[in-house]
């Protein structure tokens, strides 16, 4: 997967070759690992809603660089996911 940053949109390209355009909303910690949560951008009016976009967040500390990277286990991502839609509403509105 690449991925690009552009004015705080980050170009998601997933194995197929499709770009996904996303927004960062927010960055979650969980068990000492660091989580983004990206939120599709639809270039066109829609009545549907964005995807969200789960993605483990990657310091490079030698260059300041941040990767992001799709999470492979199964297992991971749903405990992620699971702590996420547990956290109440107003508090991931505080963290932007």
């Amino acid at each position: 997967m690449a991925i690009e940053e552009e004015n705080n949109i980050i170009e998601v390209t997933d194995d197929d070759g499709s770009v996904i355009k996303c927004e960062l909303y927010d960055i979650i910690e969980f068990e000492e690992k660091q989580y983004a949560l990206l939120v599709e951008v639809n270039a066109e009016e829609s009545d549907e809603e964005p995807e969200l976009v789960l993605m483990r967040l990657i310091e490079n500390g030698d260059s300041d660089e941040v990767f992001f990277e799709t999470i492979e286990d199964d297992e991971e991502f749903e405990k992620v996911q699971a702590y996420i839609e547990s956290l109440p509403e107003e508090d991931a509105e505080e963290e932007e």
